[in-house]
């Protein structure tokens, strides 16, 4: 099962997702990583320092890696996982956290501009109503990997047991920072 962790740069996916594959041993798949590796992307943004993936050629490669591993658990880290999988699990933080993650990284003031106000706006929960059957919100904010970890943990055994009732506190759409855009 293709189970994609998705979220705003700097909301914890990766660290998050390399602590899952230690513990639990999951398969992870860092789509980032494997779309510059193997050059799935069509051109190079020099200005937002970024590529622009070739979805086409990312989901094909995505077919490859997963055939014959539907019964395993398989996690697709990125902010594009939500347009890949079914099922995903989106990763919040609080804006004036995050824009702190941020600049710790060296992004430049636009670039962390327009990350805190795709996450104030919910744009990735807002592209994932549209792309996946299944979404799930963890607010990470004030939580260390472990405990994030161990919320993901909880969302992938509950929803593989079909035992979803006990989900309740990661319903998207619980987690607003709307008053906080500029």
């Amino acid at each position: 099962m293709l189970i994609g962790l998705t979220g705003t740069p700097g909301t914890g996916k990766t660290s998050v997702s390399k602590f899952l594959e230690r513990k639990r041993h999951w398969k992870v798949i860092h789509l980032n990583d494997l779309i510059k590796e193997e050059h799935l992307y069509t051109e190079i943004d020099k200005e937002r320092d970024a590529v622009i993936a070739d979805m086409q050629l990312v989901r094909q490669r995505l077919e490859e890696i997963i055939s014959g591993r539907e019964n395993e658990v398989i996690i697709l880290e990125s902010h594009l996982a939500h347009y890949i999988a079914d099922t995903v699990i989106i990763l919040r933080a609080y804006p004036p956290v995050l824009k702190m993650r941020l600049e710790a990284r060296g992004y430049s003031e636009e670039k962390i501009r327009e990350n805190i106000e795709a996450e104030a706006l919910d744009v990735i929960l807002v592209e994932a109503f549209e792309w996946c059957e299944k979404v799930f919100e963890i607010n990470t904010t004030e939580k260390s990997i472990e405990e994030t970890g161990q919320d993901i943990e909880k969302i992938i055994d509950h929803f593989l047991s079909g035992n979803e009732e006990e989900l309740s506190d990661y319903e998207p759409g619980s987690i607003d920072w709307i008053d906080l855009v500029p």
